[in-house]
């Protein structure tokens, strides 16, 4: 058996956490097995609150450690699922909650919550955690990180491939076909995250499932060329964003959302994510044979269709035809940079990032007995 390491993902959609059990050995790592937990509404309410500018440093705090138990819980709990001990897992990868991503400005700055002190503590596995400050104080976005692992399992000699992460905000990986040019990715703008809160905001429910309230509806050009209007989408990368500007707040100052049938607005962005990512792929990678996907997004259907009527004639399709369940691959990716923490090897991908250099990236929070 090869090194055991568990990853710990929740995205920016903050629907729950998923959790991985993973086995590294000299070829693709392999999930032995995965769970995920449902944030209860209640706590995502709160983050979500949270997530807000000028939100209580008190409420911060409460939050970092009922996360950090929260995470602790669902590590014994998939260590029970798969019948593995606390002593055969070398580490934990734990990305935290993202509250605030602020790469712009004197001061960029990110933050992601979930102790991972109380994780160590409570597991007794050391637990790698705060992956993206490294490379911010390298002079990177901090984000995406997620590339560097893209890169060592899915690119492929001789054709140019775009992984595509659609969570709660998408983001491309770039793999040249050609093993000596550098792999390039950013994020590209909303993922799921407009499309979640307008369903909540009209529909009540977390997410439009499937995109079938949006295949209902009519996309409106107006709208759409108003939101493509945004100055993000037109940035060179190295770029990344969050909850912090895509938001509620950021749908609700076009007035023409108020003026439409909430149906159209539904299936508006749905096109607004499909054409920002097939615009990024047809501008900065245009020899692009294959999009692998993954994240929820993948599971839009409609998302999906427009996905593929955009970025014809490239294949389109799910992480899951090259052995990667799609709901799992950020997850298995920080167990996968925790491993290069330990090893002393970067995590960073400075192309992607903007960083000055390679970094290695995060801290460590020995479990019980153990260093690291």
């Amino acid at each position: 058996m090869g090194q055991l390491y568990i990853g710990l993902m929740t995205g920016t959609s903050l629907d729950g956490i998923d959790a991985v059990l993973v086995e590294f050995g000299d070829a693709v790592p392999r999930c032995l097995a995965a769970h995920t937990e449902p944030y209860h509404p209640h706590l995502r309410k709160d983050l979500l609150e949270l997530c807000q500018p000028r939100s209580s440093i008190e409420r911060m705090m409460e939050l970092d450690i009922r996360l950090g138990r929260m995470y602790a819980r669902e590590v014994n709990r998939l260590l029970t699922l798969a019948g593995i001990s606390a002593g055969d897992v070398t580490a934990i990868g734990s990305h935290g909650q993202t509250i605030r991503h602020l790469p712009g400005g004197d001061c960029p700055a990110t933050l992601q919550i979930g102790d991972p002190n109380t994780v160590a503590q409570l597991t007794g596995i050391t637990t790698v955690a705060d992956f993206r400050r490294r490379d911010m104080a390298a002079g990177g976005e901090g984000a995406p990180l997620v590339p560097a692992f893209h890169d060592a399992i899915f690119r492929r000699p001789g054709e140019h491939r775009v992984v595509v992460n659609i969570g709660g905000i998408a983001n491309v990986t770039l793999l040249p076909g050609d093993g000596g040019k550098p792999v390039g990715g950013f994020d590209t703008g909303p993922g799921n995250i407009l499309m979640d809160a307008w369903a909540t905001r009209h529909l009540g429910v977390p997410q439009d499932e499937g995109g079938g309230w949006a295949a209902g509806g009519r996309v409106d050009p107006r709208l759409l060329e108003l939101m493509l209007g945004d100055p993000f989408f037109h940035r060179p990368p190295p770029k990344s964003t969050g909850r912090d500007h895509f938001n509620p707040a950021w749908l609700d100052q076009w007035r023409r959302t108020a003026e439409l049938p909430p149906q159209d607005v539904a299936a508006t962005l749905c096109e607004l994510t499909a054409t920002t990512i097939a615009s990024a792929i047809r501008r900065h990678a245009p020899a692009t044979g294959r999009i692998i996907v993954c994240g929820g997004g993948v599971h839009n259907g409609t998302l999906m269709q427009r996905l593929r009527r955009l970025a014809a004639p490239r294949r389109v399709e799910s992480s899951a035809k090259h052995g990667v369940d799609p709901d799992r691959v950020e997850a298995i990716a920080f167990a996968w940079l925790a491993r290069r923490t330990l090893k002393g090897e970067a995590g960073n991908l400075p192309p992607v990032t903007g960083a000055g250099e390679p970094a290695v990236l995060g801290g460590i929070y020995p479990g019980a007995g153990r260093w690291p």
